[in-house]
């Protein structure tokens, strides 16, 4: 399949790199200093919510603060050995022009540089959790992506593993691509889906950039 865009907007864990087994230690780890039961704990949805909202679905209003910057130190001390890019980030990055795509997180800024430092990759424009009020699936990261990029939303074709930033890109009215990294592919509503990004192939054009996609 063929996509004509101005601008790529990519999220960052599960699409561009994979912490996953980072993010479990840590979490078990934070989940137990604050004495929160396993299985509460189960019936929350980790995977691309800023950790402000996760911390506040488990613990009094009055203990948040504390406990996002708690699971950030974890996070960022447990960087070193526990990233790895995902296949096919590196070669499609290296063909996009610096101005034509951006990182759009739900992990702190701190903690996404760290992540992205780590294995090599160092966008010239980051959207994270610090910069937004309203997380994934609500559309506001993705629309402050295409806003810092200069690009009618509606020209932008977002990257995403996970249901809720797919959602969050929909609701932008932006083109998706779902990457089968963290979900079957049947739990992912997008105009696209592929196994990774090595099923991605992007050209940089005068007009912006055109991606073919296989699989």
């Amino acid at each position: 399949m063929k996509i004509h865009a101005d601008a790529l907007l990519f999220d960052n864990d599960g699409t561009l790199i994979s912490s996953l087994e980072s993010v479990h230690r840590c979490w078990t780890r934070w989940a137990q200093e604050y004495g929160i039961a396993a299985e509460d704990f189960a019936r929350v949805e980790l995977h691309g919510r800023p950790a402000a909202e996760i911390a506040a679905d488990l613990l009094p209003a009055d203990v948040v603060p504390e406990a996002v910057a708690r699971i950030e130190q974890l996070e960022v001390e447990d960087v070193p050995g526990g990233v790895v890019l995902l296949p096919g980030t590196a070669e499609l990055l290296a063909q996009l022009p610096a101005d034509r795509w951006a990182v759009v997180t739900s992990a702190t800024r701190r903690l996404a540089e760290a992540r992205l430092e780590e294995v090599g990759i160092r966008p010239k424009n980051l959207i994270a959790a610090d910069d937004i009020t309203r997380g994934k699936p609500d559309p506001e990261p993705f629309l402050l992506g295409a806003r810092t990029l200069g690009v009618d939303p509606a020209r932008c074709v977002v990257f995403e593993d996970a249901p809720a930033g797919l959602a969050a890109g929909r609701a932008a009215g932006m083109r998706t691509v779902a990457l089968a990294t963290t979900h079957e592919p049947s739990e992912l509503l997008a105009d696209v889906v592929v196994h990774d990004l090595s099923a991605v192939s992007v050209q940089a054009t005068g007009a912006g950039v055109e991606i073919v996609t296989v699989g």
